[in-house]
Parts: structure tokens; C-alpha cells; sequence
């Protein structure tokens, strides 16, 4: 995974980033229009539902993203509860990182693995505690979200010969619940980096744990190989670093409404497309996209000083999962 190279390509990525898209932008969109966008951006996180099992066959995919959308659903239910303590919340993020991470690896769920649990989580604690929307309001925009976002991702049975495929029986797609060698390892590693996360919040803001833990959550990944942990947290440092540089740029136009709902679904459209062939490129997307959602959420959009709040937790967390790599044997 060099930073000058694209990895190999792993067949067309446009379908599944065109999916993406749509369920990110149109419930930003459909709200904006009928004057609730702060519903929109908590509706749009449900996005996450479809970036799972992206390399599986579309009937395969219909058995497994529920499963998907109701541990997200779960998670953001979690933050939205523990969002008034935060001592709570610091020990939510632990819980649901190494839940979401065993069942992740027990059941064989591939990339994106644990991350997107943990981040519906913090984004559902933060969004509570700093916008002015209910928890009940909160949890059915965001579980319409990944509705949707499920409903797009099997809009493809549309065409009469995806129907055609036979799927394999769910107990082959998600095999276990069992960890091998390298699952334990990758799970003790997310146990680390979550209790070491939290602590480090204690020190730098006990309200930003979820990014610090989501950056190295996100090293971690679904590679048990020390290598590509040191790669994957140099990729997540400078990419994140090029990424809020982008954010000020588009934060200086000001994007709102149905442009800044065109904006994000343009950006998770460029993410889906790069993201397996080279991960400091999406996370220069990346970056921009989850400042500018979260901002609209919250009121914070422009706000330069929640970028460089982020670049401290993305360098943190991102050097916690690499180090947390050394765990690994060199192989041969």
C-alpha cells in the first residue's frame, strides 16, 4: 500500500459509490425540502449500511445488511442513552468498539469492520449532547437512514439477471461465531487501543474518545499483519492532514442545502471509488465529508478549529492502531 501507487483494482467500484452517494445525499436532500435538514444529516449517517459487504453479490448482501443495520442502529441507541454522562460515554466507546469488533471478526464481516459501529455510537453521543434534537427524534431518523440506505443497496435486484444469482446459505456468508489466530489478535488489539484511546481522551477531551478510537480502530482494519497496520497508519495521518486542507477550502464556499446535499454525495461517491486502491487518497475525501456532516449537524460547519481538533485525534488514534501492530510476529 505505497503512498505513490495505486493498489491492483478489484473490479468496477462505480455502483457501489453510486449507492453510497444517493443514500447520503438524498435524505439531506428530501429533508432540506421539507425544512428539517438537521433530520437529513442524522438520516444521511445511515449511509453506513451500504458500504458493507460491497464485493458480494446483491442477493447476499439483502441477507446480510440487516444484520449491518440493526448493530448500527443498536450503537447509535447506545450513544444517544449515554450521551448525558460522559463518563458513560467513555465507557460506551470501549464496549461497543470491542462488541462490534468480535462479532465483526466471529462472524467473518470484512471490511469496513468495527469502525462504522463506533462512529455511530460518537457521532449519536455528540450529536445529542450539542444539537437540539431528541434521542426518540434521533434514533428513527437515523434507523429511516439505514432503511433506506438498505432499499438502495438492493435496487440492483431491479434488473431481472441479478435475480438470477443463487445466494449462498447465510450460515456460509457469515461463518461462526469463532475466532482464528489472527481474529483474536486483531480483537486484543481493538481491546487496547480502545482502553489506551480513552485514557488519552481523559488527557486531550474526554468528548472527542470516539475519533480517537475510530482513527485506530480504523489502522486496525481487517488485516492481521504488522506491515500493513504501520502503512495504514502513515495512509490515515497525512491523508487526514491533506483532507481538513480540502475542508477549509470548500468550508470558505459555504455550502447549505441542496448544494451541500450534492457536495457530500459527490465526495462519497469519489471515496467508494479510491478507497480499495488507495487509502490516504480516500482519506483526503473522507476527511472533508465527515467535518462538513458532522458541522451541518451541529451547527459547527466552517468551524476551522474542529479540523485541527480532528488532525490531533486522527495523528493520536492512528499512531496508537499502528503501534498496536508490533503485536503481530514479522512474518517471513
Amino acid at each position: 500500500m505505497s503512498l505513490f501507487a495505486f493498489g491492483p483494482s478489484r473490479g468496477p467500484r462505480w455502483p457501489i459509490g453510486l449507492q453510497a452517494a444517493i443514500g447520503l445525499a438524498t435524505p439531506i436532500a428530501v429533508m432540506t425540502l421539507l425544512g428539517q435538514p438537521a433530520l437529513g444529516f442524522v438520516a444521511a449517517s445511515g449511509a453506513f449500511t451500504v458500504l458493507f459487504s460491497s464485493s458480494s453479490a446483491v442477493v447476499e448482501r439483502a441477507e446480510v445488511l440487516p444484520f449491518v443495520a440493526g448493530g448500527l442502529v443498536v450503537s447509535a441507541a447506545l450513544g444517544v442513552w449515554a450521551a448525558p454522562n460522559s463518563w458513560l460515554v467513555l465507557l460506551g466507546v470501549v464496549l461497543v468498539s470491542v462488541g462490534s469488533a468480535a462479532l465483526s471478526f466471529g462472524f467473518r464481516l470484512g471490511p469496513p469492520g468495527p469502525l462504522f459501529f463506533v462512529l455511530a455510537f460518537g457521532l449519536s453521543a455528540h450529536v445529542i449532547a450539542s444539537a437540539p434534537v431528541t434521542g426518540p427524534v434521533y434514533l428513527a431518523a437515523f434507523a429511516a437512514g439505514c432503511a433506506f440506505s438498505y432499499l438502495v443497496a438492493l435496487s440492483p435486484l431491479l434488473v431481472p439477471r441479478t435475480r438470477t444469482v443463487a445466494a449462498r446459505p447465510l450460515r456460509e456468508i457469515l461463518p461462526g461465531p469463532g475466532l482464528d489466530a489472527d481474529a483474536r489478535m486483531l480483537l486484543l488489539r481493538v481491546v487496547i487501543v480502545s482502553v489506551i484511546g480513552v485514557l488519552l481522551a481523559l488527557i486531550v477531551d474526554p468528548a472527542r474518545s470516539y475519533w480517537i478510537v475510530g482513527a485506530a480502530v480504523a489502522v486496525i482494519g481487517v488485516a492481521a499483519d504488522r506491515t500493513a497496520a504501520l502503512q495504514r497508519g502513515l495512509h490515515r495521518m497525512l491523508g487526514t492532514l491533506v483532507g481538513a486542507g480540502l475542508y477549509a477550502l470548500l468550508a470558505l464556499l459555504h455550502p447549505a442545502g441542496l448544494w451541500l446535499a450534492l457536495l457530500l454525495g459527490i465526495l462519497q461517491f469519489l471515496i467508494e471509488l479510491v478507497v480499495v486502491r488507495h487509502y490516504a487518497l480516500a482519506l483526503v475525501f473522507i476527511t472533508p465529508l465527515v467535518l462538513l456532516l458532522t458541522g451541518a449537524a451541529t451547527g459547527e460547519i466552517g468551524d476551522m478549529s474542529i479540523a485541527w481538533e480532528r488532525i490531533i485525534d486522527t495523528v493520536v488514534g492512528a499512531a496508537l492502531g499502528a503501534a498496536s501492530g508490533f503485536l503481530h510476529p514479522r512474518r517471513r
